[in-house]
């Protein structure tokens, strides 16, 4: 069991009467291939290793409001699964928190309690903490959840095919189970909590508002991985590019007039933080403290 206080990977705000906590499963590398020379982007990232990676943040967000217990991205295994060796290979160096269970059971929330879970996309590291192996049955860890993504994400995903694919073995367990709803349009998942279309980083990638007694919050999954994105308005390679513009172009003006406290998914920890207007388009701001 990895030893960490839980002030280093958990961490709760009210927002309106919603409790909205970010639960950091640690850190990977990433190598960013942005479309800019690589002296333009190491300047303004430069925290990058002499091979071009990146440490990013991996955040999940649980949010407590009202009779609702909802997880947004469910993230990792547990730290000490063969698929976390696989990871600590796959992304290196990788630093992990002690994860999801113990951060969950901080804030007072068994896996049975969860009634929604949010699915911002279905790359690898957003969902492979769906379920859990027992007896040799992969079940979903989050039982009586409904779980919810874009249908694009799923019906229309190549990776359907594969049985073995992160994505057959995690969603369609999910599936099987009869848990899984596909949206393709705004939707009010509870009072308060609306999934958002906004595709680029994948056809059914989604941004999740909270609304609670006139605040505003984002999860805004994957519309960003770093920060210099914001202000640089960087896309990465391998992305629908108009698509990642068109979804920014309309929820950053969003962010910016309401005042909205945002997290993205791969924001150094405890990430939160706000989009604000600057002289020559956006800036994130972090926000380190109250």
């Amino acid at each position: 069991m990895i030893a960490m206080p839980f002030s280093e990977y958990v961490s709760t705000r009210r927002i309106g009467e919603a409790e909205v906590t970010v639960i950091s499963e640690g850190t990977i590398s990433w190598p960013p291939q942005f479309p800019v020379p690589e002296d333009e982007w190491r300047a303004a990232i430069p925290e990058a290793d002499d091979r071009g990676f990146v440490p990013l943040g991996t955040n999940a967000v649980h949010i407590k409001i009202d009779d609702a217990s909802i997880l947004i991205d469910p993230g990792y295994d547990t730290p000490d699964s063969e698929w976390s060796k696989w990871l600590a290979e796959y992304l290196a160096p990788v630093s992990r928190t002690p994860g999801m269970l113990p951060a969950l059971e901080h804030i007072g929330v068994r896996p049975e309690e969860i009634s929604h879970v949010l699915i911002t996309h279905s790359d690898f590291d957003h969902i492979a903490g769906l379920t859990v192996t027992r007896a040799g049955q992969r079940q979903p860890r989050y039982p009586n959840a409904r779980h919810y993504i874009g249908r694009a994400d799923w019906a229309e995903n190549p990776d359907r095919s594969d049985p073995n694919s992160e994505l057959s073995l995690n969603l369609g367990t999910v599936e099987r189970a009869g848990l899984l709803e596909l949206i393709d349009q705004e939707t009010e998942i509870v009072p308060g909590v609306t999934m958002i279309p906004a595709p680029g980083e994948s056809p059914g990638h989604h941004v999740i508002r909270v609304d609670s007694s006139g605040e505003r919050f984002f999860a805004l999954g994957d519309l960003f991985h770093h920060a210099a994105e914001v202000d640089n308005d960087w896309i990465p390679a391998h992305r629908d590019v108009p698509a990642m513009q068109a979804s920014r172009q309309r929820i950053m003006p969003e962010c910016v007039s309401t005042r909205a406290i945002c997290v993205f998914a791969h924001e150094p920890f405890p990430g939160w933080g706000r989009i604000e207007q600057s002289d020559h388009g956006y800036h994130w701001q972090h926000i380190w403290r109250d």
